[in-house]
C-alpha cells in the first residue's frame, strides 16, 4: 500500500433531533483529552452551538453554554464551571478579518492549552489551525435533522472517531 495514501477514516451519519445531537456532543466531551481542538463548520442554524452544549455536558460542565458570537470568545474554566477539563469556545462569524482577529484575541493560548478549545465557523480562518484537530460540519437536513460528518486530522483524533463511531453505533 502507498504510504502516501490513507483510508478515509470520517464518519458520516444524521442527527434526528436537538437532542440527539446534544447526546452525540456529550459522548465527544466524554472522551475529549487535554488540548483537544473542534473545529465546527457550518450554516446558521446546523447545530454547532448546540453540539457544544453537549461536549459541555461531558466535560462534567454543568452552567448554560451560549453562543459566544457577539463576545467572540467564552471561557468555562474548571474553576470557575467544574468539570474534569476547561472549555473554550470561540464563533468566528462576526469577524470581518477572522486570522488576524482570531490573533489579536490570543486564540493560540487556547488552541495549545490545557482545556478544550471549540471553534464555530472555523472555515473563516482555515490558516490557524494546528496541524492535528477535528474538524465537525453540519448541515440542516429538514427542520429536525442534521447532517453530522467527522474529519480527523492526526493520529489521536483518527483514534477518537474509531471509538466514538465504536460507541455510538457498535461498529
Amino acid at each position: 500500500m502507498d504510504s502516501d495514501i490513507r483510508p478515509d477514516c470520517s464518519l458520516d451519519f444524521v442527527s434526528h433531533s436537538v437532542d440527539q445531537t446534544r447526546r452525540i456532543g456529550q459522548r465527544l466531551g466524554e472522551m475529549a483529552e487535554p488540548g483537544d481542538v473542534f473545529l465546527l463548520i457550518g450554516d446558521l442554524g446546523s447545530g454547532k452551538t448546540c453540539l457544544t452544549q453537549g461536549i459541555a455536558q461531558g466535560l462534567g460542565i454543568h452552567v448554560p453554554v451560549t453562543s459566544p458570537t457577539f463576545t467572540l470568545l467564552n471561557e468555562y474554566t474548571r474553576q470557575a464551571c467544574g468539570g474534569r477539563l476547561s472549555l473554550y469556545h470561540a464563533d468566528l462569524y462576526r469577524l470581518a478579518h477572522a486570522e488576524a482577529e482570531a490573533l489579536d484575541l490570543g486564540i493560540e493560548e487556547y488552541l495549545y492549552g490545557t482545556g478544550v478549545c471549540i471553534v464555530e465557523w472555523a472555515e473563516r480562518a482555515a490558516g490557524l489551525w494546528p496541524a492535528d484537530h477535528l474538524t465537525v460540519r453540519m448541515r440542516v437536513v429538514s427542520e429536525t435533522k442534521r447532517s453530522i460528518r467527522m474529519e480527523p486530522d492526526g493520529a489521536r483524533y483518527v483514534r477518537l472517531v474509531q471509538e466514538f463511531r465504536r460507541r455510538a453505533f457498535g461498529v
